[in-house]
Parts: structure tokens; C-alpha cells; sequence
């Protein structure tokens, strides 16, 4: 019955839209070498697909809750309690729309099983420090981390990473929007 009052094809092109949108607003800060991707709340996956077509040979690991909180509040989480994914439907939306299994691994979050190896990029856009403290994986991320990471997230305090990080740089102020937030990259951890 849904079908009948959904456009489908409408809200596939809305989606990719909104994906290359924010793919736009990245890329001139991210290199093609780069080949180690982690990917921290990204929902189904629409930007690690364009991710995935931009760096032909990149790995991409993906941290996120795999279940759909009955109350969603949005907003900011100390505890990153809250979660709206399936990751069976994130696994089905990579391979059904051409990311090879091979190129990307999905960690569920309250597993305690996330990846230990260094990335050459840490993307979190409107999640991390957006939803819930950046503490939920700080110690986390200095383990995985290289002073050349850099660290692509969205944030209601941008002044607080100055004293977190060696490099950071505002990309994007998003102020006149809903998120009223700030996307930053960062690099080297002090």
C-alpha cells in the first residue's frame, strides 16, 4: 500500500542529491591516497558510495548501531544512545547499488569489535559531536589515528578541538540551516 502513496524514484534523487551535496562540500579537503576510510554514523551509506566511486581503490569501515530507538530524539546524546539503521539494509544498499563486499566492512557499535588499524580518514557527518560528545571515541580514535588522519565531523563547538587538535580548519558553517553546526577537518592529535 505504501508504494502507491511514495515516490520512489523521487526520494532516490533527493537522496543521491543530498549525498553528492555533502561529497561536494568535502572533497577538496580529502586526496585521492587516501585508502583507509572510517565511516562513523553514516546512515545507509549514500556518501561512502560516492566515497567509493571517487577513491577506486579505498576500504571503507563502517561504525553503526544496528537497531531503530523507539523514541528517536534528536539533539545532543552524552551516551550515543539513540540509533536509526538496520545494517542489513546498509549492507544491501552498498552491494545492490555496486560497492564490491570486498571494499567495505560494517562494525555494529555495541559489538565492542571495531576495527584496530590505522585510517587515513575519519568521517562523521552529523553525528559524531553532533549528536553525542566526541569522548564516546576519543581514546578510540588516538589508537587508530596517525599524526596525518584527518578527521572530517560536524560540530556544535568548533572552538573546543582547537585545543584537541594541531590542525583545524572550518569547511563548512551550516548556521542558516536546521543542524546549526560547523564541519570541520581536523589533524594530529596534541
Amino acid at each position: 500500500m505504501i508504494k502507491f502513496f511514495l515516490n520512489i524514484k523521487k526520494i532516490e534523487s533527493i537522496y543521491y542529491n543530498r549525498m553528492l551535496e555533502e561529497f561536494n562540500e568535502i572533497k577538496g579537503e580529502i586526496e585521492v591516497s587516501n585508502k583507509s576510510i572510517l565511516s562513523i554514523g553514516g546512515g545507509l551509506g549514500g556518501l561512502e558510495l560516492i566515497l567509493s566511486n571517487y577513491f577506486k581503490q579505498a576500504n571503507f569501515s563502517i561504525i553503526e548501531r544496528n537497531y531503530i530507538s523507539k523514541k528517536i530524539i534528536y539533539g545532543w546524546d552524552n551516551n550515543n544512545s539513540e540509533a536509526y539503521n538496520i545494517l542489513d539494509l546498509t549492507f544491501k544498499f552498498l552491494t545492490n547499488n555496486g560497492m564490491s563486499q570486498n571494499n567495505f566492512k560494517i562494525y555494529d557499535f555495541d559489538k565492542k569489535n571495531l576495527p584496530i588499524k590505522k585510517f587515513d580518514m575519519i568521517i562523521s557527518l552529523y553525528s559524531l559531536d553532533y549528536h553525542y560528545d566526541f569522548k564516546v571515541y576519543e581514546d578510540y580514535f588516538r589508537e587508530i589515528s596517525t599524526k596525518n588522519t584527518k578527521f572530517i565531523f560536524d560540530t556544535i563547538r568548533s572552538d573546543y578541538f582547537y585545543k584537541k587538535f594541531e590542525y583545524v580548519k572550518i569547511i563548512a558553517n551550516h548556521h542558516q540551516t536546521l543542524h546549526r553546526s560547523k564541519r570541520l577537518i581536523c589533524i594530529g592529535f596534541k
